[in-house]
């Protein structure tokens, strides 16, 4: 499947704001340097992009899991109703390969559950990259 086949990932993130300087780099970069300097919550440092069928764009599933201690993503599993179940296994897929800073409580790391609301678009332009919804 070549990249003009492959839907892309954008994670649709309420308080995601996405600096005009950063629109050249990759969407996976983009989103990980957008949590530079947090702590109470787990960062992500790597993210992978699921590899779907065209026909999920515009499709949104929403992803529960935990980050455990070490940043490790685990127990992920669908929140959204319904979903499509080729959708929800390539999303998981993707995710479970995702590292994490861990969430610090008092300098200390800690396990947190993460939700995660994930849209598929058809591509990265200007104006979908990692769009705040």
């Amino acid at each position: 499947m070549n990249m003009n086949t492959k839907s892309k990932l954008a994670l649709s993130l309420g308080l995601l704001a996405l600096p005009l300087a950063l629109l050249a780099k990759s969407p996976e970069k983009t989103y990980v340097e957008s949590y530079l300097g947090r702590s109470g919550i787990p960062v992500p440092v790597s993210v992978v992009s699921p590899e779907v069928a065209p026909r999920f764009a515009g499709t949104q599933v929403t992803l529960e899991f935990v980050v455990d201690a070490t940043g490790k993503p685990m127990l992920i599993s669908s929140a959204t109703p319904g979903a499509d179940a080729e959708l929800v296994s390539a999303v998981t897929t993707a995710v479970a390969q995702w590292k994490f800073s861990p969430a610090l409580v008092d300098g200390l790391p800690v396990a947190r559950k993460v939700v995660l609301p994930v849209t598929i678009v058809d591509s990265f332009d200007r104006a979908a990259r990692f769009a705040a919804k």
